[in-house]
């Protein structure tokens, strides 16, 4: 089926030459040259892919998305950035975009994002069949055990019918044809307990016994004149139920259930007495029926692989599976927003309450909190659960963990970012480095010593950063599993010091190590925690740099064990950070060097000490400097 893509941008050349791209790919292309046009040709086509200029006069590609998006949150929105506008791209991306490419749009670059778009809409239809699907799954369970309860409620049944036909005197020598259809034994018995009708059932069980007395089909006491049952109803006038064995002619004895009612005459008196006896072999069966369909639909119930709750108008749960409890708690009579949220209210657009409203099953996506506080991305669905009458007495809400895939869709939108900012970040490196060596050219014309190594100190420095920047994509962009082997702490932090002092001293920093000379061992990837705590101990020398207040900066790095691991703590006298920095210091691409920080240094760092089952925490006060520390486990 072919797919529709509407390209939005306010040039006819860009749209005629992308549009016929577009067209060579398979796509079915709409046009619009500006934003509300765009608007009106969404409303009419509804296309599950849009291709928006960022810049255009009027509502510019950041409206259109957030527009767009409103209505329809499915739909994929692609932006298309000039020179400069990387930080309109990263806002973008914060309102749901599904990617960004620069312009000139090549074809190959057009390709793979047209491809990632229609990637996450066949997922999303995936994840829509497999809960609807799971809906379908639950509603037939549901019908059959409702089936199985109706059955077994027949003994019930039984009684009300009797007391309804209770006031019935006419005629039953024609037989008792309308009970000829149920599964019990049926008789009509006179004030002698003679058999004056029988159903076919009774006959086919226990022979023609018309004429004769009914208590000698029992066994024991019950099969005597007065201790019949129907001889207990003759005495006392009262409908009986109790538990009988019953002989049949081949001398069986079986077990029944027997109710009785009383058939009144004109005068009020006893003439005739109903009996029906079910076999109770039978209504075990269908209660062990009934058990085994409970346990089936409850393992349903705790082994779907999604989280299910059945919620009131309240959004009180009154049910929820195993995989709920295991990530949320057992929140059984709690709010749903409580459990899922932690939160005083409920979420804005709650599927279930606009259930409640339309009666219709609603979709939403949201980010909740497991018990742990760790953050769970899910696709909700909703469905009404309807009572006899078709009235919605509860909703069930179903939820797909797709964490997983969000964060592969981020570590997506995050190298796109990456290779954008770092395409800027070496271009401008290089266009510096130029500059140092046409310093290097010029002290040589000039014979200026002086300057020469101004200029070659120049591009070592650039140099350094650039192949800082490619270590950095290179480690982010390749996930690296750990060489884990047994290292001696005390020569890893010495390592550590060889690289780090030189640089420091050279730059007018004081470099202290208070290393404990019995740090032990521990098992770790040298060459991974090595290059983390050097990025810190370089940023801690840095952060005195930027300090100009102070005369003398120092940079202590220490070393100390304990029973579980190995301590280490860099302080830095330097700049400082405000809390807000603090707040987002290991976030991917943050960085406080500006342009010449790529935001990867700590975010790495970071990832290095989890993947060692580390810890790493930062303190600072604007003016007084930081101070990290980090602790690896043995």
């Amino acid at each position: 089926m072919t797919m529709n893509v509407l390209l939005v941008d306010d040039e006819a050349g860009i749209r005629k030459v992308v549009g016929i791209t577009l067209a060579d790919m398979g796509y079915n292309v709409f046009e619009a040259a500006s934003g509300d046009e765009a608007l009106a040709v969404f409303e009419r086509v509804h296309p599950p892919i849009i291709l928006t200029d960022i810049r255009m006069p009027g509502m510019d590609g950041l409206e259109l998305l957030r527009r767009i998006k409103a209505q329809s949150p499915d739909t994929e929105v692609i932006l298309v950035t000039g020179h400069g506008d990387l930080d309109m791209a990263v806002a973008g991306l914060k309102l749901d975009a599904c990617d960004f490419i620069a312009k000139p749009v090549g074809p190959e670059v057009l390709e793979i994002s047209l491809k990632r778009a229609g990637d996450k809409i066949i997922m999303r239809e995936r994840l829509r069949n497999y809960t609807e699907n799971l809906e379908v799954m639950v509603n037939q369970q549901a019908e059959h055990l409702v089936d199985v309860e109706c059955q077994c409620a027949v003994k019930g049944a039984v009684e009300g019918l009797t007391q309804l036909i209770g006031g019935v005197t006419g005629d039953v020598e024609g037989g008792l044809g309308i009970f000829n259809g149920l599964s019990c034994l049926v008789s009509i018995q006179d004030g002698y307990q003679r058999i004056v009708s029988a159903n076919q059932l009774y006959r086919e069980r226990l022979g023609d016994r018309a004429g004769l007395p009914g208590y000698e089909i029992y066994a024991d006491a019950s099969g005597t004149e007065a201790g019949s049952p129907v001889g207990r109803t003759l005495a006392t006038g009262l409908g009986q139920k109790s538990r009988e064995s019953i002989i049949g002619p081949d001398k069986t004895q079986y077990t029944v259930m027997v109710h009785t009612a009383p058939i009144l005459g004109a005068d009020g008196t006893v003439d005739l007495v109903l009996e029906l006896a079910v076999d109770a072999g039978e209504v075990q069966r269908l209660q062990d029926e009934l058990r085994a369909t409970r346990q089936r639909y409850q393992q349903l119930f705790d082994e779907a692989p999604c989280f299910i709750t059945v919620q009131d108008r309240h959004l009180r749960i009154q049910a929820a599976n195993r995989r709920f409890r295991a990530e949320f708690g057992d929140p059984v009579g709690g709010l749903c927003y409580a459990a899922f949220c932690g939160t005083g209210r409920p979420c804005f657009g709650c599927p279930t309450l606009k259930t409640f409203e339309d009666g219709q099953p609603h979709q939403i996506e949201l980010t909740v909190r497991g018990k742990d506080g760790d953050p769970v991305n899910v696709v909700v669905w909703t469905a009404p659960i309807k009572n006899e009458a078709g009235e919605i007495e509860a909703v069930m809400e179903m939820a797909t963990d797709i964490t997983e895939l969000a964060r592969m869709q981020d570590h997506l939108a995050s190298l796109g970012m990456l290779i954008a900012s770092l395409s800027h970040g070496i271009k401008g490196l290089l266009t510096a480095l130029d500059g140092g060596v046409y310093k290097v050219n010029a002290g040589f014309r000039a014979d200026d010593q002086q300057m020469v190594q101004v200029g070659w100190g120049k591009v070592t420095e650039l140099i350094g950063r650039i192949k800082g920047m490619v270590l950095d994509i290179l480690f982010y962009a390749k996930k690296r599993e750990l060489q884990l082997r047994q290292v001696a702490a005390a020569e890893l932090a010495a390592q550590v010091c060889e690289t780090v002092a030189p640089k420091a001293e050279q730059l007018g920093v004081t470099f202290v190590s208070e290393l404990d000379p019995n740090l032990g061992s521990f098992a770790v990837d040298s060459v991974v925690l090595s290059a983390a705590l050097v990025n810190m101990l370089e940023n801690a020398v840095d952060a005195c740099l930027e300090d100009h207040a102070k005369e003398k900066h120092e940079v202590v790095f220490r070393a100390r064990p304990d029973a579980n691991g190995v301590f280490f703590e860099i302080q830095d006298n330097g700049i400082g950070m405000q809390p807000e920095t603090l707040a987002r210091l290991f976030s991917v691409f943050f960085s406080t060097k500006g342009s010449r920080g790529t935001g990867l240094g700590l975010f790495i760092a970071k990832k290095a000490v989890d993947q060692h089952g580390g810890r790493l925490g930062a303190v600072s006060e604007p003016g007084q400097g930081s101070t990290f520390r980090i602790w690896i486990p043995r």
